[in-house]
């Protein structure tokens, strides 16, 4: 804006006292400052508003036009609360300066014309980067630019002073820029917060952006106090919610759009849409890794001949196992997203939500694992995960060179995905975000060696995500380990015989535990945890032995039951885990 407008603003109540000649300059700012020698403190283009406390006599005035001068401000507002009038010798130095200057009568606060001036600049600059933004939306339209979304993000930095984020609905950060810092970062729980409440407000169908207040964790350069943040969603447009929510990015801005003008929110509207220009381009160079995958789960799944199976990853080893290698070892990995309206398709979500938690197994939010490969197969997604292998010499060690192949594959064991760990970074977000209008199932198999144990790896991971879904909860995992113990029978119990055998044994002890506070459950749990040591028990819950053989005593009594006979043991053991 220029000084020309702001004199013409009456609402400000400005008088020009020199300085015509220089009302076209540009106001870039503004600052308020009695400070005899404010340079320090300005950039340039500022108009600068002062009550004159600096002034004792005529012979500051000179110092301190000289210092605005050489700060190259815009103007000078001086203030008439005080002196009533402008002093003479300011008047006389700014006009030997060339330097505007105006008095502000004393009906009208400083606050007001720094807001005025606020807005308006604001608005300006928002105007200019709106134009930019769409010379850059037309740039990636046309085809790739080389820059990613933060090269958007820079431009919201430099002309907005704005840091802001892009990330995946599990809160992975994909690109942030923000004006202080070349590599501004969020913490996990803040991304997880932040992906979690975005989730949860698209579902909900709430008008965008979402306004969410986010306390950040103790750690050194973190904001002191609560932090607000905008969330714009990228991508979305006219396609139905649940085929999108699980797999479109958000735009995280840490500021409060809520006073923001419509102006500047739809300047940020543009912004997330053109990212989602960027989100597109990266969805569809997956498109060949996927159809790979898509005919290799085809293969295996038609029972085909392990040898044409093995013939078609040496083919697909470019893309799907770069630097691996023609034969690797493999896990794979079935997921499912399950909506209370079965209306709407999954498996697309399914396999979007797969993608994504394979790009960051480690839960760091930052890309940690690019060899993946995901497939569709009706309403669940299937990834076939290679790992790397170490070669292991005849005494184990690994990293040597092996005698040969079984040695070789050898090297993968104990090692690879984990269904625990790749859920563990996403639930906070995952849970909030579905709430109880859909579920996320996870399976993992155990490691194969070759493309021969590829189907029965598949059939290892959806049985352990059949495993998953029998569990309570919105979003749940099992792995291959789980299929050998009493966890694999537990779900698959009806729930009528679940409560009458858990009531049978567990509803006296707790009946009794209400009535005496005897904590005999707590006992009984402690009790089957310590193999049945009486000394082990006792220590662990800090009794005297003979007060753990009292309460044993009285459990048997009330239960029937004798817990020295294995048989009864293993009763209480499935009871508390069904309970």
């Amino acid at each position: 804006m220029r000084l020309r407008a702001l004199l013409e603003t009456t609402s400000l109540g400005l008088r020009l006292l020199s300085g015509e000649e220089e009302l076209d300059r540009t106001v870039r700012g503004v600052m308020t400052t009695d400070l005899r020698d404010p340079s320090r403190y300005l950039s340039g283009g500022e108009l600068v508003l002062t009550g004159l406390a600096w002034r004792r006599d005529a012979s500051d005035t000179e110092p301190f036009v000289r210092a605005l001068v050489g700060a190259q401000v815009a103007g000078l507002a001086a203030g008439e609360a005080e002196l009533a009038d402008i002093p003479d010798d300011l008047v006389q130095a700014c006009a030997r300066h060339r330097l505007p200057l105006f008095g502000v009568d004393e009906a009208v606060a400083f606050a007001t014309i720094t807001e005025h001036v606020v807005r308006q600049v604001s608005g300006e600059r928002a105007g200019d980067l709106a134009a930019v933004v769409e010379r850059h939306r037309r740039m990636m339209a046309s085809g790739p630019t080389g820059g990613g979304p933060e090269v958007v993000l820079d431009l919201l930095a430099g002309d907005l002073d704005l840091r802001a984020w892009v990330l995946s609905p599990t809160g992975r950060r994909i690109a942030g820029s923000g004006p202080g810092s070349d590599t501004p970062t969020l913490p996990l729980e803040v991304r997880a917060r932040l992906a979690g409440e975005h989730l949860a407000a698209v579902r909900t169908g709430r008008r965008g952006p979402h306004r969410t207040v986010v306390a950040h964790p103790p750690s050194p350069g973190a904001p002191a106090g609560p932090v607000t943040y905008s969330l714009f969603a990228v991508g979305g447009d006219g396609e139905d919610l649940r085929e999108t929510v699980l797999s479109d990015w958000l735009l995280a801005v840490e500021a409060d759009a809520g006073d923001w003008p419509a102006e500047r929110i739809e300047l940020l509207h543009g912004v997330s849409r053109l990212i989602a220009v960027e989100r597109e381009q990266r969805e569809a160079a997956r498109a060949v890794r996927r159809r790979l995958a898509q005919e290799v789960l085809d293969l295996v799944q038609a029972g085909a001949p392990p040898a044409d199976i093995a013939a078609r990853l040496r083919m697909a080893a470019p893309v799907l196992m770069p630097g691996l290698g023609s034969a690797p070892a493999w896990q794979v990995v079935v997921a499912a997203v399950e909506w209370r309206d079965a209306r709407f398709p999954a498996g697309p979500v399914a396999r979007a939500l797969l993608e994504e938690l394979l790009a960051d197994p480690r839960g760091d939010g930052m890309e940690a694992l690019d060899r993946y490969a995901v497939a569709q197969s009706g309403d669940e997604a299937v990834a076939l995960v290679p790992l790397p292998v170490e070669p292991v010499d005849s005494e184990g060690r690994r990293g040597a060179e092996g005698e040969g192949e079984e040695d070789e594959r050898a090297g993968v064991a104990g090692r690879g995905l984990r269904a625990d760990g790749l859920l563990e970074a996403v639930r906070g977000p995952l849970t909030r975000g579905l709430g109880e209008d859909g579920r996320v199932t996870l399976g993992v198999s155990a490691t194969v060696v070759s493309a021969e144990g590829l189907r029965g790896a598949l059939e290892e991971a959806r049985h352990a995500r059949r495993v998953a879904a029998a569990r309570p909860g919105a979003v749940c995992a099992a792995g291959h380990e789980e299929l050998a113990s009493h966890v694999l029978l537990l779900p698959f119990v009806p729930d009528d015989v679940r409560r009458a055998f858990t009531a049978r044994l567990l509803d006296p002890l707790r009946d009794y535990d209400a009535r005496h506070r005897a904590e005999l459950m707590t006992t009984l749990e402690a009790f089957l945890d310590s193999d049945g040591s009486w000394t082990r028990c006792a220590s662990r819950l800090h009794l005297h032995v003979n007060t753990l053989r009292y309460r044993v005593g009285r459990i048997e009594q009330l239960t029937g039951r004798d817990l020295s006979r294995l048989e009864d043991k293993l009763d209480f053991f499935l009871a508390l885990r069904m309970s």
